[in-house]
């Protein structure tokens, strides 16, 4: 009988080519578990482990084979930053973040097939999407994706200030991304900034700027209350040139790319849920196990057989199956083919199923927490780390209250929640709620 994978516990109907990367995965996730005690103490992403996915065929993961990858698709993104999880948060949030680069490349590549773009735009859009799926696939190179940063606006997650000067031969970025992960471990950062010579949306735009390029450095050191060793530092661009072959900055360029994802204006943010996911049903392994390899001296029975802890395990069964379950169905919404509902609503889904399974993942490790008791308490072991870990999704993008007032607004009045907004377009929405109160 063929091993169970990690990745199973949360899709149960992998196919034989989803099944063969998920068993690379398994493959590496020993060396991942053994030098996540360490890492996270530390405080920084393992040295070895870029060259670990690289041989594991893993930075080519979800790129399609002509251009290099493995051909895999959000469900294998997914399946990955899950059994990542089991074993080391930070190294999944990284994972994460490489990959998540890709859709730079995909969506771009998308919008093309669909003609979203004029003929004397086509060469640039498809350069561009192109040198980002080569570099992860064929060249197996690190990238990491850099949108956020620490200024907020009240109508979007993201609000873009950092500015692209255009410049003989290309671009001068400045400004800074506050939370991205891999800053000075990636070979190439995707960072969003906005043109300083269009207003509004209109002018977002993608560059890849090399890790060595003058005037880029990490931000600050990154001492999170967990994912500590994600390299998430951050980005400073003061005068940082970017060649014009290495920038997507076509007007509504990037906007037309980003309306080809399935939900969120990224296209798999999903697999940020996940990782918690897995670090949550790891915790319970963890906890789950010991308990039932301790026993009481009197009895002899596993410390997991007394009332406490039998109660323990109901309610971490019950929110184990809820995460699940809202996981399952969001991947389900945003993978399958032909689309099992119009965009807006699995925006609207996604809008609670991030939260909910964050909410689930930090209660089980919690209840791990409880299971093993003071003796299990430690700062720096599963337990440790993964409530500090699963406490990051109470916040991290967004939180469950955030959410769940997006989709109220969604659902009674025309107020949305938008993915990004650049300070001039946030000024100018602020401005027309303001009129139209008036009115």
């Amino acid at each position: 009988m063929t091993a169970m994978l990690t990745a199973e516990h949360l899709l149960t109907d992998l196919t034989p080519d989803e099944r063969e990367r998920a068993a690379r995965v398994e493959a590496i996730l020993p060396a991942v578990r053994d030098a996540a005690q360490e890492a996270d103490a530390r405080g920084q992403f393992p040295e070895g482990h870029v060259k670990l996915l690289a041989e594991a065929g893993l930075l080519g993961l979800v790129v399609p084979t002509e251009y290099g990858g493995l051909g895999g698709g959000l469900r294998d993104l997914v399946a990955t930053t899950y059994a990542l999880g089991t074993v080391c948060g930070s190294t999944a949030l990284a994972f994460f973040f490489h990959c998540s680069a890709s859709s730079r490349g995909l969506l771009p590549l998308a919008a093309l097939d669909a003609g979203l773009y004029e003929d004397d735009e086509v060469a640039e859009v498809r350069g561009f999407a192109e040198r980002v799926l080569h570099l992860m696939g064929t060249d197996k190179r690190c990238l990491a994706n850099f949108a956020s940063e620490a200024a907020k606006a009240s109508n979007a997650n993201v609000l873009i200030s950092t500015t692209a000067t255009p410049v003989e031969g290309g671009w001068s970025l400045d400004g800074e991304k506050s939370f991205g992960c891999l800053s000075g471990t990636a070979d190439f950062y995707l960072v969003t900034a906005r043109r300083a010579d269009i207003d509004g949306i209109d002018g977002i735009s993608l560059f890849l700027v090399a890790r060595d390029s003058e005037g880029i450095r990490p931000r600050q050191e990154w001492s999170g209350l967990g994912m500590r060793a994600s390299d998430n530092f951050g980005l400073v661009m003061e005068d940082c040139f970017v060649p014009a072959d290495h920038a997507l900055a076509v007007p509504a360029g990037f906007a037309r790319a980003t309306s080809m994802s399935r939900g969120s204006w990224v296209g798999n943010q999903i697999a940020i849920a996940a990782i918690y996911a897995g670090i949550a049903q790891g915790a319970w392994d963890y906890a789950f196990e010991r308990t039932m390899k301790a026993r009481f001296a009197d009895t002899g029975k596993p410390i997991a057989s007394s009332p406490m802890h039998q109660v323990l395990i109901g309610e971490a069964q019950t929110d184990l199956t809820d995460m699940h379950l809202w996981l399952r169905y969001q991947v389900e919404l945003e993978s399958s083919d032909p689309p099992i509902l119009p965009k807006p609503e699995v925006i609207k889904n996604w809008k609670l199923a991030k939260g909910s399974i964050c909410e689930k993942a930090f209660a089980v490790a919690v209840g791990s927490l409880k299971m093993c008791g003071t003796s299990g308490a430690l700062l720096d072991n599963v337990i440790g780390r993964s409530v500090r870990d699963t406490a990051m999704g109470l916040v991290q993008a967004f939180p469950a209250e955030r959410g769940r007032l997006d989709l109220a607004q969604l659902l009674v009045s025309d107020e949305s929640w938008s993915g990004l907004t650049t300070p001039d377009a946030a000024d100018a929405a602020a401005k027309a709620k303001t009129e139209a109160g008036r009115g």
